[in-house]
């Protein structure tokens, strides 16, 4: 066998190993969040758990429900925010931008991702609670808008991102064609280019959305941790991942708290798991479209 044979042998060895050991490594933090939450009913009840509606640990009340109205809401209010911003944003980058705004855009856009959960924590925490506060006339800005406000800002970038690649990536056919048949741009848009490039905004989307229902420190710092199930947006709210890092830092390690945030960590990894399954699908449908 020759050295350079030996070279590719030995590479493409290395490289199988390393991705297997990263395989590995995911299956294994599933299956200690999997055991450790199952861990969780041999004493509490599963009814009980997805359908309570009190969370109090002290009082060993384990209600599921506040903390998935919490979610709900700050994912609902980024998404609103961040779906139209992200689509007006890729529309115009790609389609009316020039060379120059483009590159100023994208790297805007970038910069916006790179940016610390922590640093728009304290910013949702001293610039837009007050704001908020003071416009609805409440007791307290910490509220569920607030921690919507800056999912969206966080969520945008992935969104703005892959539309633009899914305009971009579009046959100029279908413009072409378009513009041959009388219609204007603004008509092109519409109607032709946003409805091919579907699947590509709609995978842009749902991994925004993982990047929302996956944030923990910004919504620790600025959603004011009530986890209460009558909620809406002008009320302070908890959301699944800033309980489990609010509370796993205090809890004693083997005993049903414990637990129960394990199997918190278990619902967020089914959502995860789900959102990133349909953004895959897209992605791939996008590509073949393309």
């Amino acid at each position: 066998m020759s050295l350079r044979k030996i070279k590719d042998t030995l590479m493409k060895q290395t490289i199988f190993g390393i991705a297997a050991f990263n395989i590995i490594i995911v299956f294994s933090i599933f299956f200690f969040v999997f055991t450790n939450g199952l861990k969780f009913f041999y004493e509490g009840s599963v009814v009980d758990f997805f359908l309570g509606r009190t969370w109090i640990p002290l009082s060993d009340l384990y209600g599921f429900l506040p903390l998935l109205a919490g979610s709900f809401w700050v994912s609902v209010i980024a998404l609103g925010i961040s779906v139209p911003l992200s689509l007006f944003a890729a529309v115009y980058i790609s389609e009316y931008a020039g060379r120059r705004t483009r590159e100023i855009f994208k790297i805007l856009i970038e910069t916006m991702a790179a940016l610390p959960s922590v640093v728009l924590g304290y910013i949702g925490l001293y610039v837009f609670s007050g704001s908020i506060r003071d416009f609805f006339g409440l007791n307290s800005g910490l509220t569920a808008l607030n921690g919507g406000i800056l999912l969206a800002l966080m969520a945008i970038p992935t969104m703005v991102s892959i539309a633009d690649d899914a305009l971009v990536a579009l046959d100029k056919s279908y413009k072409e064609a378009s513009l041959a048949m009388g219609a204007n741009k603004l008509e092109t848009i519409v109607k032709v280019l946003l409805p091919a490039a579907f699947p590509g905004i709609f995978a842009g989307i749902m991994l925004g959305f993982g990047r929302i229902i996956g944030e923990t420190m910004t919504v620790l710092m600025v959603t004011g941790n009530a986890p209460i199930l009558d909620s809406g947006p002008l009320t302070a709210v908890r959301t699944l991942t800033a309980t489990i890092a609010a509370e796993m830092g205090e809890v004693t390690i083997g005993d049903k708290h414990y637990y129960s945030l394990f199997t918190i960590g278990i619902v967020l990894f089914a959502i995860s798991f789900l959102t990133n399954t349909i953004a895959d699908y897209f992605i791939h449908r996008s590509r073949k479209m393309s």
